[in-house]
């Protein structure tokens, strides 16, 4: 019994050492390759000067290839074509750049690859791998540096150019919206902070511009512009910080879209406050029109009783700007926009907010007693319900308790749009929450520099407006009833008391009004009580 026991153990154990050594192992290889690859020499050198070639070549001691060297490759001063690189879609221990401008004279030139330039195999990048030359006889090497914000957001955007521009006697305010600058840099994805390298002693006008084309020059309808007022004299050892911010746009008038039977729209870009929208085609005395700016949108329309007709002919009059456009807007198979009310909340009603009826078509009248407001299915609200032409929609107004249900009902005909049409039955079902599933901030501003009024706003971390309070002297901010969540505080000074923050124009030379920030994130929770004290810096 006991030898055969021991062959039974003999023979365990010999499969359990053919399994282990049969087994097949998953290598652990070697610690990740982290270093980035080294440039070992180019061709012509770095920084060399005389330079008269349109190839360069840099070696690498490892395999690269280039990752998003589009976005990523600055060539200052800018060139009119983009230089053809090698590898694409590859790798290669080299890489070729070939130059399709005819270079300046006496000029020094930087390619700056970011980092785009990275490793075959991990993907490590070589950190702002920059190649400098010049057409001259020597290396320009004054500096000039500083820092990009955001105007009116906390964090400001990825890849700024920042452009200097050589003031000479072609230089004019416009040479921003029609040529490149002479030296031009980029923050990249990385940072706020801009050196501009390789400079040329002299006198300039220094830009930060969200470049939305990428075609260096500025464009006031997509691009964000900063701008330093006062000329830059290189050599310098000042730090410079541009403000970054979205004008509004000059007026202008898009071409109008006949886009219903009933409606014909008009964009524009600017204010809208002294436009007029006439028809001079003859439109049957029968025909009722009106204009109408759309909600939230740069857009005017124009609304008409239908009738039968091949185009209208219109004149748009800009009163301010003494401008008087015209179009023929050709008519064409479209549907008609019939009325369509939206409530702008369902579900939860906050205690700070009012509930609206939103339409889509223009509104005529209302009666307030084809309207009920009730709680508990039954009981009755005291309310009050107002007709907003220019938003045009129906406000409703009653004061809301906690822990409640409400209903909102519209019998049939309760509300009248411009052209005769009434609304079906409507019921909206609404609820609150308890006081205690919010929570309550308090924010005291300090500082010696604070100019009233202060606009201060609390908003989410996308920047997005919660809630607002204006003050013209001292006081506490009482934000009460916040959902819990993480937000942002911010102060606006209101240098111009109209309760609002009003944004730069280069050519008016005017600057943005002052944003702070206070400098953490704010985490509210349900039944808290958060006391900021705000701290404000010149």
């Amino acid at each position: 019994m006991f030898r055969r026991i021991l062959g039974y153990i003999f023979i365990i154990l010999s499969i359990t050492a053919f399994y282990q050594c049969a087994r097949k192992g998953t290598p652990t290889g070697g610690p990740k390759d982290v270093t980035p690859p080294v440039l070992i020499r180019a061709e012509p050198e770095n920084m060399s000067v005389n330079f008269n070639g349109n190839k360069i070549r840099l070696y690498f001691d490892e395999l690269v290839k280039l990752e998003k060297v589009q976005e990523q490759l600055i060539v200052s001063p800018p060139l009119k074509y983009q230089p053809l690189l090698s590898p694409q879609g590859g790798a290669n221990k080299f890489v070729e750049i070939t130059i399709q401008d005819t270079l300046l004279e006496n000029t020094t030139y930087t390619i700056n690859f970011g980092q785009s330039v990275v490793d075959n195999n991990e993907g490590n990048p070589y950190p702002f791998l920059t190649y400098v030359f010049s057409t001259g006889d020597y290396i320009d090497s004054l500096e000039l540096k500083g820092v990009v914000k955001d105007a009116l957001n906390k964090e400001a955007d990825n890849f700024i150019s920042v452009m200097l521009y050589k003031i000479d006697s072609s230089y004019t305010d416009s040479t921003i919206y029609k040529k490149p600058p002479n030296y031009i840099t980029n923050t990249l994805d990385s940072s706020i902070v801009f050196t501009l390298k390789n400079l040329k002693e002299g006198r300039y006008a220094l830009f930060a511009i969200k470049d939305q084309a990428k075609n260096n020059v500025f464009d006031q309808n997509t691009d964000k512009i900063g701008f330093i007022t006062d000329t830059v004299f290189l050599p310098t050892d000042s730090i410079y910080l541009l403000n970054l911010f979205k004008e509004v746009p000059d007026y202008g008038i898009a071409v109008p879209t006949f886009v219903a039977k009933n409606k014909i729209s008009f964009g524009y870009y600017g204010h809208c406050a002294s436009i007029e929208i006439d028809p001079i085609s003859d439109i049957p005395d029968t025909v009722k029109t009106k204009t109408l700016k759309e909600r939230d949108k740069d857009t005017l329309n124009f609304w008409y009783t239908p009738y039968d007709m091949d185009s209208i002919l219109f004149t748009v009059t800009n009163e301010n700007l003494k401008l008087i456009d015209t179009f023929n807007v050709k008519s064409r198979k479209v549907g008609i926009d019939s009325l369509k009310l939206t409530p702008s909340q369902t579900g939860t009603l906050e205690f700070q907010d009012n509930f609206s009826l939103l339409a889509n078509t223009p509104l005529s009248s209302i009666d307030s007693t084809a309207i009920s407001v009730s709680k508990q299915d039954t009981l009755p609200v005291p309310h009050s319900v107002v007709l907003d032409t220019l938003q045009n929609k129906v406000d409703f107004e009653f004061e809301l308790g906690p822990n409640e249900q409400y209903k909102i009902q519209l019998l049939p005909g309760a509300i009248v749009d411009f052209f005769g049409i009434t609304n079906d039955s409507i019921s909206v079902n609404l609820n609150t929450k308890s006081f205690a599933d919010y929570g309550n901030l308090t924010v005291s501003l300090s500082g010696n520099s604070i100019e009233y009024p202060v606009i201060v706003q609390l908003t989410d971390e996308k920047g997005v407006v919660q809630r607002t309070q204006t003050a013209s002297e001292s006081q506490i901010f009482e934000f009460n009833n916040i959902n819990p969540g993480k937000y942002l505080i911010r102060a606006i000074f209101d240098k111009n008391n109209n309760g609002k923050w009003d944004t730069g124009n280069y050519l008016k030379r005017t600057q943005p009004e002052k944003v702070s920030y206070y400098p953490n994130t704010i985490e509210m929770r349900a039944n808290w009580i958060e006391n900021i004290t705000f701290s404000i810096l010149d």
